[in-house]
């Protein structure tokens, strides 16, 4: 079992400290920040922003980086007093896209390897497999592992090495959407019990939503900004070529499967949102469980009197805080309860309804416009 692997005691949240520029051909990074390692950190930025070359100068990838990079009172490098931890002494895990697994070993032989470089862990090959849910595929032959299988033995033996941070670049975007979703699980899961702090790259929002609890914005070599997810999110709402949405967590109120439909609740007051039925394990109830979800602001509408008679089953109350005009197009915040929603309606519309600041209005939205990497039940084939 692995319920008492992690000790409850208070752990200080360690900082990373980067300081540090690296420039290439047609490309410079200029990093000056602190980074509080604390759950897990999402890092978001178009292709080329710099993602992964942070990550590789973090697990030292990249010694011509000018600069210091550390985490809490220990110097990994620094040009200054020209120190350079190698790669493999800096304690960190890196996990890729590519799962990087020797083809002539099983599943077993691959995590033995990995625990030779950590004669001395606390953790098992044993209770590595369990947490990766790898017990039933110990001596199989990696080549005949499918993807999601071929990224839990990557996963497991970089948590062999029992690294005080865990990078992982992209390890999922190959997957199909359910697996990801497994395989999402498996990390968070990870986390909470080891309490291994990571930074996770991914070019989906949704992604980061459910697994992060705060995210790294960056652009053009540099970090714009660090922020909980949910605003760092609705942050991006200003760029233009990124859709505007609504970030936002809800408890799961309860499986309505008759009709197809799961039940969100809001922590504050008695309004609800549908989505469509999540996949559920009716042995283990999962009622009461925070759910991540994302509605584009082009699926919500806006009435400014109560729909009484709309086959749309998602119709929340609310003011408007803000109205954001384009050419053709308004961007209207409504502020339900504690949540703000974002709406994205025509021009013609928000002129023709009057729309103003603090209008009462009702939103409305299909259950299919409601996002999110769903609970998914375990499978052998992820």
């Amino acid at each position: 079992m692995t319920e008492n692997l992690v000790s409850t005691a208070a752990v200080k949240t360690p900082i990373l400290g980067v300081s540090i520029d690296i420039a290439f051909e047609h490309f410079n990074l200029a990093i000056n920040h602190s980074i509080e390692l604390s759950g897990i950190v999402g890092i978001f930025g178009q292709s080329g922003s710099g993602k992964s070359t942070l990550l590789r100068i973090i697990a030292g990838l990249e010694k011509c980086a000018n600069g210091k990079v550390s985490i809490e009172n220990r110097v990994l490098q620094d040009n200054v007093s020209n120190t350079f931890i190698k790669p493999e002494n800096r304690e960190i895990g890196l996990i890729f896209q590519d799962n990087r697994l020797f083809p002539h070993l099983n599943v077993y032989e691959n995590l033995a390897y990995a625990v030779k470089r950590t004669p001395q862990g606390k953790l098992s090959i044993e209770q590595v497999l369990e947490l990766t849910q790898l017990a039933e595929l110990k001596y199989q032959d990696v080549t005949s592992l499918s993807g999601g299988e071929k990224q839990r033995v990557s996963l497991a033996r970089a948590l062999l090495a029992e690294p005080r941070l865990l990078l992982l670049d992209e390890p999922f975007s190959a997957l199909d959407k359910k697996t990801k979703a497994h395989m999402l699980q498996i990390v968070k899961k990870i986390q909470q019990q080891l309490n291994i702090p990571m930074l996770y790259i991914s070019h989906s929002i949704s992604e980061l939503q459910f697994i992060a609890k705060q995210l790294i914005i960056m652009s053009s070599g540099k970090i714009d900004y660090i922020a909980p997810t949910h605003q760092a999110i609705h942050r991006l709402n200003n760029i233009d070529d990124i859709a505007v949405k609504t970030s936002l967590s809800l408890s799961i109120a309860e499986h309505l499967a008759d009709f197809g439909l799961t039940r969100l609740s809001f922590a504050d007051t008695s309004n609800s949102v549908y989505l469509p039925l999540l996949e559920h394990d009716s042995k283990q109830s999962d009622i009461g469980q925070l759910l991540p979800c994302i509605i584009y602001a082009r699926d919500i509408s806006i009435s400014t009197t109560k729909p009484e008679h709309s086959s749309i089953v998602n119709q929340l109350a609310g003011n408007i805080s803000e109205i954001n005009q384009g050419a053709t197009s308004a961007i209207i915040i409504v502020q339900c309860s504690q949540q703000k929603f974002y709406a994205q309606i025509s021009l013609w519309s928000a002129t023709r309804m009057e729309l103003a600041i603090d209008l009462p209005v009702y939103i409305q939205f299909k259950a299919n416009a409601v996002h999110s990497f769903h609970l998914t039940e375990p499978t052998n084939h992820a």
